[in-house]
């Protein structure tokens, strides 16, 4: 077989995002959370504390050997490695993340494992695939059998939920979200851009992005990871709020709503942080979420919303006099 040239450029990134509350009464410390991220033994969890805690897990590859997701139907064959991680933070929310990047084109023939080893985080297709086909395949939903790195993110974060450290008692109930993602590359000369975000399912989320080819795959990781973790905290204190008496009068409604709002003050309203840990070129990505639908502006809402009820639950309610009737 003839020597290997090298990896042509990629024209498309994939991934997926799961986003969950930690089921743990109390938040990680950043001890544990390296105990509990510690998926290799040959790589330290990275741990930070500005501007806030955040942990994350070594980098680990999945081998895959499978048809790519395509809208077409088209039925090609790709090989080579998905990265997955895994993310905490502030010892509460756990984030686990699958991507991988695709080149334009590949071999004909498949080669040998080690040869794709080398490039962590690519998979090469047998031929040419239409990388415009293959992003809808992704974001709608790949076919059984296709390469579908929701179930590597999925897979880790099963391993995860599953750790000793873990007493199985979150302090609320709530849902884990998905986040898919897809990036194509920009036209010659434009920055990134965000061609659609969208609310696809109750818990499912998808974004289509235009980068330049310059961006990594490890960056564009990181963004959808923000992306992610700022979208499960609007899902989560929106449910909070859903269903709410609020203003019922009533001594057991009042409970009811300070027992309800509560944990959202004790262990959300202060992670609402965007953009801490994404790239300087990527940053700007988080505009049009700002414009429309306002992500920061309906998360100040609701927070004010959240104080202006325990302020109102915490001042005694006035006594009527009543004149007696003789």
């Amino acid at each position: 077989m003839a020597p290997r040239e090298s990896t042509p450029r990629a024209v498309l990134a994939c991934g997926e995002v799961r986003t969950c509350l930690l089921p743990a009464r109390q938040a990680l410390d950043s001890r544990s959370a390296a105990q509990l991220l510690a998926l290799r033994a040959d790589e330290r969890v990275l741990l930070s504390e500005r501007p806030g805690l955040y942990a994350r897990s070594p980098d680990t590859l999945t081998g895959v050997d499978c048809p790519l997701p395509s809208a077409n139907g088209a039925r090609i064959r790709a090989v080579g490695t998905v990265t997955a991680h895994a993310a905490l933070t502030e010892g509460r929310v756990l984030q686990t993340s699958a991507h991988f990047r695709l080149p334009a084109t590949g071999p004909d023939q498949r080669r040998p494992w080690g040869e794709y080893l080398v490039r962590p985080g690519v998979v090469e297709p047998l031929g040419r695939p239409s990388h415009e086909a293959v992003a809808r395949g992704v974001l709608g939903g790949p076919r059984h059998g296709d390469l579908d790195v929701g179930l590597i993110a999925d897979g880790l974060l099963t391993r995860l939920l599953r750790h000793a450290l873990l007493d199985q008692r979150p302090p609320f109930r709530s849902r884990p979200t998905r986040l898919r993602w897809v990036a194509l590359p920009a036209d010659p000369g434009a920055g990134p851009s965000i061609e659609r975000f969208t609310l696809a399912e109750e818990e499912l989320r998808t974004v289509r992005l235009r980068v330049p080819e310059q961006v990594t795959g490890a960056g564009l990781a990181a963004l959808c990871d923000d992306l992610a973790l700022h979208d499960w905290l609007l899902t989560t204190v929106v449910r909070m709020l859903d269903g709410l008496r609020l203003g019922a009068g009533a001594a057991e409604d009042a409970t009811a709503v300070v027992k309800a709002l509560r944990p959202a003050v004790d262990h959300l309203l202060h992670l609402w942080m965007p953009r801490a840990r994404v790239a300087g070129e990527l940053a700007p990505l988080w505009d049009p979420l700002e414009e429309r639908p306002g992500f920061t502006r309906q998360w100040q809402a609701l927070v004010q919303r959240i104080r202006d009820q325990l302020t109102l639950h915490a001042i005694p309610a006035p006594h009527r006099e009543v004149e007696a009737v003789p």
